[in-house]
């Protein structure tokens, strides 16, 4: 499986979202109401918009990105591959897609670019977030125009389903069928709102989004029937 693709033109990412205001009481007035019709089908009966606002980071309308992780396969020597990680985070949206942007600049447009859940979430994700920041879209995230073949994007889910369109499989479960060695998380998905707005510790979520790529290149990595990468040849490179 993926016999062509070369692991070294390829960049893994993640991407963690909240909510664009610690509470509903703060949302500005037209958004409240847009928010409400919104999510009227998603709430549970009886659930109110104003308690339904914790997962507003979902949609690019109502959330933003806080950090974005990207992992690049390396050469090292004696022929062992290895795993730079490089994280964007902040609270200034604008910066974090600018800062990312470059790195993507600084690439090859052929460049690949792979997520879990990707093609439905982190690449529409960033691209609409780059519009209502008015930064333009880098070219490896550029589809308008092309062919499906055309696209560089690789989606660790979309590859498990085989074209099982009803089946979601999570990035937790198929790093246990694979028996991928993670480490035990002391927040998941759910918790990312609170500990932004409410305790204020950024580097937990950052670390989160860290843990989510190098379980992809992972994945992919025995997607390939290629061993795991060490623990050891895998780094964190500073901004």
């Amino acid at each position: 499986m993926l016999e062509n693709i070369d692991l070294h033109q390829v960049l893994v990412l993640d991407i963690e979202t909240v909510p664009q205001y610690p509470a509903f009481d703060q949302v500005p007035a037209p958004f409240t109401e847009l928010w409400a019709q919104k999510t009227q089908y998603q709430r549970r009966d009886g659930e109110t918009a104003a308690e339904f606002y914790s997962r507003a980071g979902i949609w690019a309308e109502f959330g933003k990105i806080i950090c974005i992780s990207a992992g690049i396969f390396s050469h090292l020597p004696g022929g062992e591959t290895g795993l730079k990680i490089k994280s964007f985070a902040g609270d200034d949206e604008a910066q974090i897609l600018e800062d990312f942007s470059s790195l993507l600049n600084k690439q090859p447009s052929t460049l690949s670019l792979c997520a879990h859940n990707g093609k439905e979430f982190d690449f529409p994700y960033i691209c609409r977030r780059m519009l209502v920041n008015c930064l333009p879209i880098p070219p490896q995230l550029r589809i308008r125009g092309k062919k499906p073949w055309e696209v560089n994007h690789l989606d660790t889910l979309e590859l498990w389903k085989f074209g099982d369109y009803k089946n979601y499989t999570s990035l937790n479960l198929l790093s246990a069928v694979f028996n991928i060695p993670t480490p035990k998380d002391d927040i998941s998905g759910s918790d990312v709102n609170k500990v932004y707005w409410q305790d204020n510790d950024l580097q937990r979520i950052v670390t989160y989004c860290q843990k989510d790529v190098i379980t992809t290149a992972q994945l992919l990595l025995k997607f390939k029937c290629l061993p795991l990468i060490p623990e050891n040849l895998i780094s964190i490179l500073e901004k």
